[in-house]
This record gives C-alpha cells, structure tokens and sequence, in this order.
C-alpha cells in the first residue's frame, strides 16, 4: 500500500497528528481498530467501505467517507480492493472545531461526512482531490478545507490543556486535581470534555492509559504480564486484563497473537501497529 502522511501548519497543528493519503490493497479485507484518544475523518475516494462500530450486529456502508469522534470501545473496518481515500488524524479535541454538533451526538456512532459538512459541499471535496495532481497536492486541498472550515469552539482551550496534562502522564494525573489546576469544578469539566471530546475525562485517562500500556508490548518479544500491569498503574493483573477486553475484545494474551500474526504475514507494512486482522 501507498500511505503518505504529513503534518499540518498552524493552526491546525494543534487539533490535527497528520493528514493522510492511503491507496491499494490493505493487508485483509477486515481490519478492527482497538480505541485511542485520537479521531478521524477520512474522505473516500473509492468504492465504499464498511465500518461496525460498538454494539453494531452489522456493517454500514460508508460512500463518501466517515467522522469518528474519539471511540470508547473497538471499530471493524472493511476496506474494499483496492481502496483510495484521504484523511485526518486528529487529536481527541481536534474534531470539534469541524463539527456542526456536540461531540457527544457522535460517541460511538459514525457518521457520513455528508452528515456533518452537506452533499454539496463533500461532493465538490471529493471532486476537486479525485481530479489532484497526486498525493501532494491532494494533502494540500484537504488542509486547506480544514482551515477553511476552522470555527471557534467554546472550552476547546481548557479540555487541550487538561487533555495535554493527561498525555503528559499517560493518563495518571488525578481528574480533582485537574479540575482544581484549571479552576473550574469537575462537574464543569466533565461538561465541556463530552462537548468537546464526546466521552468523559476520567474516559479518556483510561484511553491513554491503555494505548501506552499496548505500544509497550513488544509481540516479539517474551511479556511478563504482572510487571507491565504494575509499571502501568492497574491494581492488578486481573484489573489490567479486564479492561484489555474491555477495550479490545480480547484477552492480553490473545492481542499479542493476533499482532504476532500481523508481523508475520505483513512485516514491514505501513499499517502495522495498531489496526489488528478481524477476519
């Protein structure tokens, strides 16, 4: 696969991790996405793909692309072949500022970019990047877009710097003691993260916290389980293996066989490290 990625210029640089261009066969049909503190946006320039998000008995058929806010449990992705599309990683703050609604309208639910820019408009995006004179330049239209459609977002300044706090320490820093930093109650807190974010600040701590535990798994590598449990902060090894399923769907043991099949069958691949085979 061809995967192109770059960082925006400022403003966006605080709201965005990289744009992206992403063309040709992905390494399987489906592929699930354990949840981080990130969000998406991704504009199709292909056939549709499929996504099953949270409790979703079935796929949705996705033509024009998708906006994910910061996901609380794991996302299917089924990719047509080949597949061609461009998109946002964003910061979990980063897609408010884009959005029409509340954050928390869309926790969990994936929505059409249709939905949140018009038909319209998304139709004259995708027009002008299928018609780009390559990746480059496709980077550069979806940048530009971005800014053209950057809005003020009421709170945004004070769930960045507390998000940040929670970055910093891996999702370790006590919530009260964020909260009295910021000087606004926990109630006020929780109420500007759900607008903004769409889940919770002690969520999103739980978020961090698990992603930096998994990318100190080396599948490579012997694990022991009880020392990176503790090195991580969980009570537990059964507390730590509780919200691994809780988060993945499976048993630690069971998310290093699968990465480990992924590293055999795909070594090297642009997509490795974090999207698992699902089929």
């Amino acid at each position: 696969m061809e995967y192109v990625s770059r960082v925006p210029r400022w403003p966006l640089g605080g709201l965005v991790d990289d744009l992206y261009y992403l063309e040709g066969v992905p390494p399987y049909a489906r592929l699930m996405l354990p949840p981080m503190p990130a969000a998406l946006l991704i504009v199709n320039l292909g056939a549709p793909f499929q996504i099953r998000g949270g409790a979703d008995r079935e796929l949705a058929e996705y033509a024009d692309g998708c906006v994910i806010s910061m996901p609380t449990r794991a996302f299917e992705f089924g990719y047509p072949v080949p597949t061609r599309s461009v998109g946002v990683h964003l910061k979990p703050w980063g897609l408010a500022p884009f959005l029409p609604m509340p954050a928390a309208e869309l926790c969990d639910r994936p929505v059409t970019i249709e939905q949140v820019w018009g038909r319209a408009a998304v139709a004259e995006l995708r027009d002008r990047l299928a018609t780009a004179d390559g990746p480059d330049e496709m980077l550069t239209l979806l940048e530009d877009e971005l800014m053209r459609r950057l809005c003020e977002t009421a709170g945004l300044g004070l769930v960045r710097s507390t998000s940040s706090l929670l970055d910093a320490t891996s999702g370790a820093a006590a919530i009260g003691d964020l909260s009295s930093a910021a000087g606004v109650s926990s109630t006020q807190l929780t109420k500007r993260f759900k607008e903004v974010i769409g889940v919770t600040p002690k969520r999103l701590a739980r978020t961090y916290r698990f992603t930096a535990t998994v990318f100190a798994i080396d599948p490579a590598g012997p694990i022991d389980w009880g020392d990176l449990a503790g090195g991580a902060g969980y009570f537990d090894q059964a507390h730590f293996g509780h919200e691994f399923r809780a988060f993945t769907g499976f048993t630690p043991t069971r998310y290093v066989e699968v990465r480990r099949r992924f590293l055999r069958e795909h070594p090297g691949h642009v997509l490795d490290g974090w999207p698992l085979p699902a089929d």
